[in-house]
């Protein structure tokens, strides 16, 4: 029960990546169309990455090893920074201490 909850909080965790970045995206500029721009596109961008590379089921392109650690430190770490750049720096660390615990749990029970 405990590794299917991890596995589940990995779910939340990539759906609170794509809002942490389109946040960012919409809060970035005074410019409307900047901000539409960067909180469309934001998101747009991440969302093709992680499923070019990081989908759990069959990616184009499957990353291992430490391919997979760095994708997933850059991905969960710009969700992290994105909520840091937006004025939400608590939000920032506690969504990056999740990220932390779940990833760690995630290699001792072998989710990865």
């Amino acid at each position: 029960m405990a590794k299917a909850a991890n596995a589940a909080l990995m779910f939340f965790l990539e759906l609170g990546v794509l809002f942490s970045v389109g946040h960012w995206g919409f809060t970035v500029s005074e410019s409307l169309a900047l901000r539409l721009l960067a909180g469309i596109g934001a998101p747009a961008l991440f969302i093709a990455v992680w499923a070019v590379f990081g989908a759990a089921n069959n990616p184009p392109v499957p990353l291992k090893g430490a391919a997979r650690a760095v994708l997933e430190i850059l991905w969960f770490g710009g969700g992290a920074a994105a909520l840091v750049a937006s004025g939400l720096v608590t939000a920032g660390a506690v969504f990056a201490a999740v990220y932390i615990v779940n990833a760690v749990l995630r290699l001792v029970w072998h989710q990865v």
